[in-house]
């Protein structure tokens, strides 16, 4: 399951091209807050995009699918072995940006005015489902709920921006020095990684960011996965 315009879900489509596994797409519909709806919630009782269903086991979380999956369908290789605690490292510190890259898109991409980024009918829903993961209380679905909440009252708040670039622009920064003198991010040879990075430079992009002129390297790099219809067909934004 899955939404055209969300940056994991974008992330782990790419994944699935590249790694050629059959899937079949249940398309959640997030401006109609279906995702909110009980169905939904019963899988995923955080409400995010993506989730996979494999062999009856459910699995929530762009990074632990894509994990996931590696683990299952292990050629081609998208994680190297000998460096699968970098890779797990720096998608913690690519999961951890999301917060920042929701903010940008919701002041640039799909700009939304105060007290209509999410209806209360859906925070209701979200609020009184009592799902948990794996068994334990959700923390992270309070997180959502007071992003939400937060965004409805004040809107995408000046301050919040600023914090945003300022992380990105260091982020982006250690690409750029990266990826230097090499091909992809992890050296010569294409990763998860650079699926990752290359949604959120695609966001980025498609919020005036300007990753070319502020980072020539990632720029290039960008420009090279851009070319790859595995690559490109997935970031097409939906209609506003």
């Amino acid at each position: 399951m899955h939404a055209p315009g969300s940056s994991c879900s974008q992330k782990t489509r790419i994944f699935l091209n590249l790694k050629g596994i059959p899937w079949e797409s249940h398309v959640v519909d997030l401006r109609s807050a279906a995702n909110y709806e009980p169905w939904y919630l019963g899988i995923n009782p955080r409400g995010l995009v993506p989730c996979l269903v494999h062999d009856g086991a459910v699995h929530i979380e762009s990074n632990d699918i894509i994990e996931y999956l590696e683990e299952a369908f292990p050629e081609p290789a998208l994680i190297p072995v000998d460096r699968r605690g970098r890779v797990h490292e720096l998608l913690r510190m690519e999961d951890e940006l999301h917060r920042y890259l929701r903010i940008l898109t919701f002041r640039y991409v799909i700009p939304t005015r105060p007290g209509a980024m999410k209806s209360e009918d859906a925070l209701e829903r979200l609020r009184n489902h009592d799902g948990t993961i794996s068994g334990q209380v959700d923390s992270r679905k309070q997180d959502e709920i007071r992003f939400w909440e937060a965004a409805n009252r004040e809107g995408i708040a000046d301050g919040q921006v600023s914090e945003s670039i300022i992380r990105f622009r260091s982020a982006v920064g250690d690409l750029n020095s990266a990826l230097n003198d090499s091909e992809f991010i992890l050296g010569c040879e294409l990763s998860v990684v650079d699926i990752a990075w290359y949604v959120y430079a695609s966001r980025l992009i498609a919020a005036g960011y300007p990753v070319h002129r502020w980072h020539v390297h990632v720029g290039a790099w960008y420009d090279r996965l851009d070319a790859r219809p595995e690559f490109r067909a997935e970031v097409s934004l939906p209609p506003a």
